[in-house]
C-alpha cells in the first residue's frame, strides 16, 4: 500500500481537511481542521490543493512508518516532529522515503500540528469532504481516529515540488500573550454593561474540558442579565456561549450547528489558528474589534494566500 502505517498511536490523530460546509440545515457539522490555516499552508508547500486531506495531531503525536516516497510539510504547533529521529523544520517541504519513520516528541509550543503529504490522504469523500467527525463516525479513516496498525493510502503526487519554506509573514500568529480578538454579540443585549466590561477586562482559563467541539472556560461570572436561554440559533467556529451559570464556552470545529445559550461574542477568523493552539489550564483574554476590521484582516490574509498559490502555480 502506497502511504504509511501507524506504528504507534498518538493521543488523537485524525484525517482532516477544510470541512464539509453546506449541510448545517440538516444537522451535519462543518468540522474540518481546528487550525485551518496551518493545514492549508502545509498543503501548498508540498504542491497540493489547499483543500487536500492531511493529519491533525494533538499534543502527543503518533509514529508513522512510510510505505511510499513523498514530500511532507509540518505546520501548526511545534510538537518536535522528526524523521528517523532527526528534527525537521516547521513550514518546510522535506522528502521522506519508504521505510522511514515520522515521529513526535515533547510539545515545544502549541497543542496541534498538521502533516500534509504530497498528493494528500486517500480516504473516501463523504459529502464532499474527507474530514473526520468522530461522534458521528463520519468521514476520515473509518470515521475514527488513527490506531496502531492502520494502513493509510496517499493519492498520487500531482508534481515533484522542490524544497520549499514558508515566508515568515505568512505563518499564522500563535502569540498567546496578546488578547484574542472578538466581535461582540449577537446576543450582547442579554448582558449588562458591567458584564460586557468584565468579559473584555478579565482573564479566563481553559479547564480540562477541552476537545474539538469546544473549550470550557473558567473566570469571573458572566451570567446574562436576562433569561440565559434563547431560541436555538446558529453557531459558528469561534462562537462564545454563556450558560446560566456564567462560565463561557468557546465553540470550535466540531461544534453543534445551533444552540440555545446566549452568545456574548465570536472570535474573528484571523485569530482562530491561535485559539486552536491553546491547551488545558492556559489563560486567555479577549478584546473587542469591529466587524469591518475583522473583514479586512481576513481579506488581507486570503489575498496573500492567493498570491502564494499563483506564485507556486497551484
Amino acid at each position: 500500500m502506497s502511504g504509511f502505517k501507524v506504528e504507534k498511536q498518538g493521543l488523537l490523530t485524525t484525517v482532516q481537511d477544510k470541512g464539509r460546509p453546506g449541510y448545517q440545515q440538516y444537522g451535519i457539522i462543518v468540522g474540518g481542521a481546528m487550525d485551518p490555516w496551518a493545514l492549508r499552508l502545509a498543503n501548498v508547500l508540498v504542491g497540493n490543493p489547499d483543500g487536500a486531506a492531511g493529519l491533525e495531531i494533538t499534543m502527543m503525536g503518533p509514529e508513522l512508518v512510510m510505505t511510499a516516497d513523498t514530500k511532507i510539510a509540518v505546520g501548526g504547533g511545534d510538537l518536535s516532529a522528526s524523521i528517523d529521529g532527526k528534527d525537521i523544520p516547521l513550514w518546510t517541504a522535506v522528502p521522506v522515503s519508504a521505510g522511514q519513520t515520522i515521529s513526535f516528541g515533547k510539545p515545544r509550543s502549541g497543542v496541534r500540528a498538521y502533516i500534509a503529504f504530497g498528493g494528500g490522504i486517500d480516504v473516501p469523500e463523504v459529502l464532499g469532504s474527507r474530514s473526520t467527525y468522530i461522534k458521528a463516525e463520519l468521514g476520515g479513516y473509518e470515521g475514527r481516529e488513527l490506531n496502531k496498525g492502520d494502513h493509510v493510502s496517499l493519492l498520487p503526487k500531482t508534481s515533484d515540488v522542490p524544497r520549499r519554506r514558508l515566508h515568515p509573514s505568512l505563518i499564522p500568529d500563535y502569540d498567546k500573550t496578546r488578547p484574542v480578538r472578538v466581535i461582540s454579540g449577537p446576543d450582547e443585549d442579554l448582558f449588562n454593561e458591567d458584564t460586557m466590561s468584565r468579559f473584555y477586562e478579565s482573564e479566563f482559563y481553559l479547564t480540562n474540558e477541552v476537545d474539538r467541539m469546544g473549550y470550557r472556560l473558567e473566570g469571573p461570572g458572566l451570567a446574562p442579565e436576562k433569561e440565559a436561554g434563547i431560541l436555538s440559533d446558529a453557531t459558528t467556529m469561534g462562537t462564545i456561549q454563556v450558560p446560566a451559570g456564567g462560565q463561557p464556552m468557546l465553540l470550535l470545529a466540531d461544534r453543534q450547528t445551533a444552540g440555545g445559550y446566549a452568545r456574548i461574542g465570536t472570535v474573528i477568523q484571523e485569530d482562530m489558528p491561535r485559539v486552536a493552539q491553546y491547551g488545558p489550564h492556559e489563560k486567555i483574554q479577549f478584546s473587542a474589534v469591529k466587524v469591518e476590521e475583522a473583514q479586512q484582516l481576513i481579506i488581507k490574509r486570503e489575498q496573500a494566500f492567493r498570491c502564494l498559490m499563483k506564485l507556486l502555480h497551484l
